[in-house]
């Protein structure tokens, strides 16, 4: 699905007016036969996918395994040892102005997305007390990258005469697929150390988007990396800002948008695992599980990585040779941990909501949740104290838990001293190892959305899309491109989708690019 950019209003597409639009295909407006179609998975991904198929007058049912919808930026009810009943998730996400396909979907119970707030700044610290910010940084590709630079403490005159500019020209006119013909196959750590790049500046700038993937730079493909400097510099204006809940995730996005579908219809199953997925004679698929055997016309894969590999595993006649093996060599990154404290007493009223920080140990980033979030704001003020959050990415699989978990604690005395008087109301930590890896060259052998069987389609964040998306945002744009897959099977119009512009912005940079991968 292809297309030039269509000059839509710029309040429609976000700041940037360069931003990509790929029409929908034509068809009609809702499907005439009642389709039905099993989704399984109600992450980001299930949800964009049953968004755009139930609208359409298709017969959705989502199967989630947890009793919880929003995959891994969901959320769960926990109580405090002080009686307080609050909401645990697995840690701080950041929804950029560039998630425009994400925000789309949000904006179906939320059009002017009230539901989000701004944070001010993306701050970064590193131990040597040089710090960073993007909050004074121009947006428009290419002042954002030389700003950047001009106004970082990470980039001195010897720094930058010391790069190699010819290394760096692939970043310059990054496309997708070509960038994983180009990167692929090296490091994001080898090729930062190729460019010269400053190693302060490598561990405030760059690695920020590595380890965004839970994934050490040594192991992750540099085209990812180059991916991502393209998303957030030099191929959007719409910059490194973002916006973040202002309420819990159950309360601000899912639990509005599971109403919008079951008022369309949909059935939204939690606590339903699936067992597995067996072809029927009649070209549809039998989905068993908890909740008996159901027919559906289609299937939606929508699972993380460890869950898509099970389940197919467990289904035996599922897809053709070729896909199972593509499906069976999908890995997931290392252990990560998320540590929320709830505190007796604040931290200084100067702190940010949120704090990126390189070479404290294993500490990647803080969170004040109470700074943004409405449900933590209560507690601290009926309390005096803080809600905190740590995030350790890529930890080492082998490393003890409990000493992580302390050392964490410790980087944040370090980085908050204040924090040292504290003492701790309550504390969860939540160790997780089912993020995909993108490991160096494993572009070639992920899943992409169509497979060889037209009503078996794949969707998240693991997918390979020849699209300029990542993360939280590659899922939902998988999803309405799953459900765009099965729609347009039923001659049934689908999805319009944005990205950001799917070259460089600049024709010079692009010659010099070129050149460059002569």
């Amino acid at each position: 699905m292809t297309g030039p950019a269509h000059p839509l209003p710029a309040a429609r597409r976000g700041r940037d007016r360069r931003a990509r639009v790929l029409p929908a295909h034509a068809g009609a407006r809702r499907a005439y036969a009642r389709h039905s179609v099993a989704v399984i998975g109600a992450g980001i991904a299930g949800l964009a996918a049953a968004t755009a198929l139930a609208e359409r007058g298709v017969a959705v049912t989502m199967y989630e395994r947890d009793p919880y919808v929003g995959g891994r930026v969901g959320g769960w009810p926990t109580t405090l040892r002080d009686g307080s009943t609050m909401t645990m998730s697995r840690g701080f996400h950041a929804f950029f102005r560039q998630y425009y396909n994400l925000r789309g979907l949000l904006r179906r119970t939320d059009p002017a997305l009230t539901r989000l707030r701004g944070l001010p700044d993306y701050p970064l610290l590193h131990a040597d007390g040089m710090r960073d910010s993007f909050r004074r940084v121009p947006r428009t590709p290419p002042w954002s990258a030389l700003g950047f630079v001009a106004l970082s403490p990470s980039f001195g005159l010897r720094d930058l005469r010391a790069m190699d500019p010819v290394a760096a020209l692939p970043l310059l006119d990054v496309r997708v697929p070509d960038v994983y013909d180009r990167l692929d196959d090296i490091s994001a750590h080898d090729f930062l150390a190729s460019v010269r790049f400053p190693e302060r500046a490598r561990h405030l700038a760059f690695e920020v988007f590595s380890r965004s993937f839970f994934a050490d730079p040594r192991r992750l493909s540099a085209a990812e990396m180059a991916l991502m400097f393209h998303i957030y510099f030099l191929g959007s204006a719409e910059g490194l800002l973002f916006d973040v809940p202002r309420s819990p995730y159950p309360t601000a996005l899912w639990d509005p948008l599971v109403a919008y579908l079951r008022g369309h219809g949909a059935e939204v199953l939690t606590g339903s695992p699936v067992a597995r997925v067996v072809p029927a004679r009649d070209g549809g698929y039998e989905i068993a599980g908890d909740h008996g055997e159901r027919r559906h016309d289609a299937v939606v894969l929508a699972l993380d990585t460890a869950g898509l590999r099970s389940l197919v595993a467990r289904s035996e006649r599922l897809g053709d040779p070729a896909w199972r093996e593509r499906v069976e060599g999908l890995r997931t990154a290392p252990p990560f941990l998320v540590t929320r404290l709830w505190l007796d007493r604040p931290v200084d009223p100067d702190r940010p909501g949120f704090l990126g920080t390189s070479g404290f140990g294993g500490l990647d980033n803080i969170s004040v949740l109470e700074r943004w979030e409405d449900e933590a704001a209560r507690w601290a003020a009926r309390t005096g104290g803080s809600v905190v959050e740590l995030h350790a990415y890529a930890v080492e699989p082998r490393a003890d838990r409990a000493t992580e978990e302390r050392r964490l604690v410790e980087q944040l005395h370090r980085v908050y001293p204040e924090t040292r008087a504290a003492t701790v109301v309550d504390v969860r930590h939540e160790w997780r190892e089912d993020c995909p890896l993108f490991p160096v060259g494993g572009h070639e052998s992920r899943p992409t959305v169509r497979t060889s069987d037209p009503g078996l389609v794949v969707a998240g964040d693991i997918v390979r899309t020849d699209l300029p998306v990542a993360l939280m945002e590659r899922a939902a744009t998988t999803g309405f491109l799953a459900a765009n897959a099965l729609l347009e099977r039923w001659g049934v119009r689908g999805q319009t989708l944005w990205t950001v512009p799917d070259r460089g912005r600049d024709a010079v940079l692009r010659k010099a690019a070129a050149w460059a991968g002569r």
